[in-house]
């Protein structure tokens, strides 16, 4: 795709494979643009989010840029924000639930919740 903008949206949802042919296209004078949200992961557990690897490798490249936001970022009408605020809180109760209980840790598509914060 030469002389071209592309736009991946929804990315969190690629996999490994689709993410390395949607980025190996870029051609001359072209840019891409991936969005996605890692908190909106629909991929079966079994399968990793092409997003989240392209992240973790690509993050030093030469030429490539990353731009996260965070809950602060939320844009939308004010009650989305204390709903972000409410669910990851009913996240970390049931995950306390789960640790007291011995059960297994909670994972989001093979990443712990805080990962992306953490990968900075």
């Amino acid at each position: 795709l030469n002389r071209a903008c592309v736009i991946l949206d929804e990315a969190q949802n690629t996999s490994r494979e689709q993410m390395l042919m949607f980025l190996t296209r870029l051609g001359n004078e072209s840019s891409c643009v991936v969005t996605g949200d890692p908190s909106q992961i629909d991929l079966r557990p079994a399968h990793k989010s092409g997003l989240l690897e392209a992240m973790r490798i690509l993050r030093n490249v030469e030429g490539i840029h990353f731009t996260e936001f965070g809950r602060r970022d939320v844009v939308r009408h004010p009650v989305v924000q204390r709903i972000i605020e409410a669910y990851e809180s009913g996240r970390d109760e049931e995950e306390e639930r789960r640790k007291s209980e011995g059960g297994p840790r909670r994972r989001n598509n093979g990443r712990e919740r805080g990962d992306l914060e953490n990968a900075n």
